[in-house]
């Protein structure tokens, strides 16, 4: 009784001198005791979405408390993280953040309405998913080599045809990085959306496309497409004979995978951010979820803020180089 007296008055006299200090410090002990929202940019269905529901039915089952996805489209996902960004940094809302709105859209737009450094606090990166390079199945390229000799420059020669969902997006940094990386004269047909992309690409009018392996597995399983290389470091677990961009065209390095984080508001409070990562990270480490986001195509990671705050800067030092050079402009 005596020690809890002198833990009250201890309260009350930093209060004096600091109002609100104990209620603050006290606060993240209890969290969360309400609704926790993770905000999506993107529509129901795709693979942002998927991802953020599989982690948020996790999280209710270890809280007790709901966590709920709530879909905000619009402007390549740039309304729904400046809505996050703008929210109470309680750790009650937070942002499904992928790598384009995390690392590449501060360079293609001039008034982004949220700085994802300034304005977000790192959780946790939830998951990576590979792109592949694809081809229409009756494409006269089959392989790499196929791929160097019909799109160098030189007389006879139309160049290559590259679609993606839009201008900005991982698709196109790829391809431009491919065409910059092996000197191949390649033209952007971007679209809105990948299904229109892919639609293209089956039917042949576009050569080629860098697709999620999850949205292209089964086209290519199905012999609709045929894949070169994968935009990986190294192979992948659900093809494992296909090999990397870095292997098929001779480039060590070459790497463009999407990925996706868990990102809080600015100033949300040092203990609430642990709690959110301690939680998360376990969440996506546990096997059930593994095997969830696996079929989804995607390699669950589950790291520490730290870890993905440098992920962030490597990925926003190297797309906001390739936007600048290649001059890239949003749709």
């Amino acid at each position: 009784m005596r020690r809890a007296i002198v833990s009250l008055l201890s309260c009350i006299t930093v209060a004096a001198g600091l109002t609100g200090v104990c209620p603050a410090q006290a606060q993240p002990t209890d969290y969360p005791v309400k609704p926790v929202r993770i905000i999506v940019g993107f529509a129901a269905g795709g693979a942002p979405d998927a991802l953020a529901r599989i982690v948020a039915e996790k999280l209710t089952q270890r809280w007790g408390k709901p966590v709920m996805v709530e879909n905000r489209v619009g402007a390549q996902g740039n309304t729904a993280m400046a809505a996050v960004a703008k929210a109470e940094a309680d750790g009650y809302t937070l942002a499904l953040m992928p790598v384009g709105n995390a690392a590449v859209n501060p360079a293609l737009f001039a008034n982004l309405p949220y700085d994802p450094v300034k304005d977000f606090t790192p959780i946790t990166q939830i998951a990576s998913v590979e792109n592949v390079l694809v081809v229409g199945s009756g494409s006269p390229i089959a392989t790499a080599q196929d791929m160097l000799a019909r799109g160098r420059p030189g007389p006879n020669q139309r160049g290559l045809t590259y679609a993606s969902p839009g201008a900005g997006s991982l698709a196109h940094l790829a391809a431009e990085l491919l065409a910059r990386s092996t000197g191949l004269s390649m033209t952007h047909v971007p679209y809105r959306g990948v299904a229109p992309a892919l639609t293209d690409v089956l039917r042949g009018d576009v050569d080629l496309i860098f697709a999620q392996l999850s949205t292209a597995k089964p086209l290519i399983d199905s012999g609709q497409l045929r894949a070169l290389g994968l935009a990986s470091a190294r192979r992948s677990a659900v093809m494992p004979e296909l090999p990397t961009i870095a292997e098929a065209f001779g480039l060590p390095g070459f790497e463009a995978v999407s990925w996706y984080a868990l990102m809080a508001p600015a100033a949300t409070p040092a203990p609430i951010v642990a709690k959110l990562n301690e939680a998360a990270s376990q969440a996506i480490r546990s096997a059930d979820v593994a095997e969830a986001m696996q079929a989804q195509g995607a390699t669950p990671i589950g790291n520490s803020p730290a870890e993905l705050a440098a992920v962030i800067a490597a990925d926003s030092a190297r797309w906001s180089k390739l936007v600048r050079e290649a001059g890239i402009q949003p749709n």
